[in-house]
């Protein structure tokens, strides 16, 4: 599924956060476009583009500077930026997830008490799957899906490529279970982003990291707290404008692991497990 066309930033926030503390406030313009209008107008004039995932800022600049009548008729709104208000993980901390890997559609997995191989074995790999992963081993249309672990102080990171199978509540229960804990981050750019945690063999929180109002789960407040100190009001009806990076500074603040681009290197510790999406 083709992503709508990304929508150019026209205005700046109608508050300082820094004085007091309230949503940076972005403003914006929603253009009216065909599924596929930037994608052929880029190729047309020489851009490369792939079929799938978000395109270059320099190519939506281009195409809407040659189309000023299309941002005229375009309907504007307002949306909050994640801010980091205390120390700790911020989304300025992951510039790397914007066009590089792992890709457009992924779920990272922070597991503590387990390493890396139990963290695989429940994840639906073999013994006999478990392997080092090299570059350019990625989950295709058909075939087994790419996994891969790493370490990262009392936490393994398990990165599910075009998966979500670390989304299932059953098996964030055997992730997290005897004491354990999880946090599962999907980016999905063509459906929902999510965050979820678990904790003790129970899946505790659900946060739609760009609606952060609509939460689940046992206790839907439990992450309420991290929301707060990265700028985003959880009482509030809100939507936020970057949702990837704040739900991976929000699974930061709760791990102590910021994720660098540096940890998604290849060759890894990974499986390449048949059947699991």
């Amino acid at each position: 599924m083709e992503l709508p066309a990304p929508r150019p930033r026209t205005i700046g926030a109608s508050g300082s956060c820094e004085c007091r503390g309230d949503p940076l406030r972005i403003t914006y313009r929603s253009p009216e476009l065909g599924r596929t209008r930037i994608r052929d107008w880029a190729r047309a004039h020489g851009y490369l583009v792939g079929e799938r995932g978000r395109l270059a800022r320099e190519i939506t600049e281009a195409f809407f500077a040659a189309h000023p009548e299309i941002l005229e008729r375009a309907r504007t709104f307002e949306m909050v930026r994640a801010t980091a208000r205390t120390p700790g993980p911020s989304p300025e901390d992951y510039p790397w997830q914007t066009n590089g890997p792992p890709g457009d559609v992924y779920t990272m997995l922070f597991v503590r008490g387990l390493d890396e191989h139990e963290v695989l074995r429940r994840l639906g790999a073999a013994d006999e799957d478990i392997r080092m992963i090299d570059d350019g081993e990625f989950t295709g249309q058909e075939g087994p899906q790419i996994i891969t672990v790493r370490r990262i102080g009392n936490w393994t990171v398990a990165i599910e490529d075009r998966g979500c199978r670390g989304l299932e509540p059953e098996v964030l229960g055997a992730l997290s279970r005897e004491g354990g804990e999880t946090v599962a981050v999907l980016r999905h750019d063509y459906a929902q982003h999510e965050v979820r945690y678990a904790a003790d063999g129970r899946l505790i929180t659900t946060v739609d990291p760009g609606f952060p109002l609509a939460r689940d789960g046992e206790d839907p407040d439990r992450l309420n707290r991290h929301l707060r100190e990265l700028g985003i009001d959880p009482a509030a009806a809100d939507s936020v404008d970057n949702p990837v990076p704040a739900a991976l500074a929000l699974a930061g603040r709760i791990t102590g692991v910021t994720l660098e681009q540096r940890h998604l290197r290849h060759p890894v510790l990974g499986a390449a497990v048949p059947g699991a999406r």
